[in-house]
């Protein structure tokens, strides 16, 4: 007989293989969302598997207790616990074990802020909705982190082995058409969650394990291998088209360094345009966490370059300057 713990992994994997086999549909007119809900299942499947294996399979350590009144008035000595309106138990949520676990430094810091990333984007999706293809773009790097962070997880806690599945997102390119005008059509409510995203990726940490986000990207490359994709150039109208564009990293690193230090200048009471801002700002331009560095011809090794910073750099910044109250 199964631990309920491996019991609770045995589900999460076939949630998230579902996610996954979603996603990866070649038509599929709820994509994103419905793979945001299904992730976000099977991540707190597994840490639930996790906290039972650490609590010795004690099904009542995931039950929320509060405490309550005896018909008298006095308080009953001990917790009792918390019941559904169908009577069942009230188990943990995902943010209270997600927490907890980041605590105990069980669950990656990283992993962590991609959880959260991932429920922002379901209560998105749920709560209201999102039409943008610059939107779903946002939802790939963090989904495609997500599923590599699970599967490091899964593989570490309970030794899963993930080589009899295609554990991997498609790029977009493959499985769905972009209209380059969508990149303007952001909605507010869409521009406070790619916000609050980049927000969280300051925890980005390339040579780590575990990501808030990344970068899909598509080569071509020459093969002589036999069961290599052929993919053939055109000018066929009629042609499938592949659209391979650097537009969404006007979201992901919207302010230049006129547009950033305007933004400090509105955001902290001390802050000043002079030599410890440019000694701050030297050793980001390195980090693809805060600054990504254009150049305005590309195919000129000697172009100028125009450096653009994401909104995750005022984690740092903000650790140097008093934020206005």
């Amino acid at each position: 007989m199964k631990a309920r713990s491996q019991e609770l992994v045995d589900k999460s994997i076939a949630a998230m293989i579902s996610a996954i086999e979603v996603y990866n549909k070649p038509d599929f007119k709820y994509r994103e969302e419905t793979f945001s809900i299904l992730a976000i299942n099977a991540w707190e499947l597994l840490l639930k598997a996790k906290w039972l294996k650490d609590n010795n399979n004690k099904v009542r350590s995931l039950y929320v207790t509060e405490k309550r009144l005896r018909p008298n008035g006095k308080p009953y000595k001990h917790a009792k616990v918390k019941m559904t309106g169908s009577g069942n138990p009230f188990t943990h949520s995902l943010d209270y074990l997600a927490k907890r676990m980041a605590e105990k430094k069980t669950l990656a810091d990283a992993a962590h802020k991609n959880i959260i990333a991932l429920c922002e984007i379901r209560d998105s999706s749920v709560h209201f909705y999102n039409k943008s293809g610059l939107f779903a773009v946002r939802l790939q790097e963090v989904g495609s982190a997500s599923v590599r962070n699970y599967a490091k997880a899964a593989k570490s806690w309970f030794s899963v082995d993930f080589s009899q599945h295609n554990f991997y997102l498609m790029p977009l390119a493959f499985v769905k058409n972009h209209q380059p005008s969508e990149v303007i059509l952001l909605t507010k409510e869409e521009k406070n969650v790619a916000s609050f995203i980049s927000s969280l990726e300051a925890a980005n940490d390339p040579k780590a394990d575990y990501a808030v986000s990344v970068n899909v990207e598509l080569k071509f490359l020459k093969s002589k291998a036999d069961d290599a994709i052929k993919v053939q150039v055109t000018n066929d109208p009629s042609a499938p088209k592949l659209q391979l564009t650097e537009e969404h990293l006007k979201d992901k690193y919207p302010l230049n360094h006129k547009a950033l230090s305007t933004a400090c200048a509105a955001r902290y009471c001390d802050f000043k345009q002079n030599q410890k801002y440019h000694d701050l700002l030297k050793p980001l331009k390195a980090d693809k966490r805060y600054c990504h560095v254009k150049k305005l011809d590309p195919d000129n090794p000697k172009s100028v370059k125009q450096e653009w910073y994401s909104q995750a750099i005022f984690n740092v910044l903000d650790k140097h300057y008093t934020v206005k109250g």
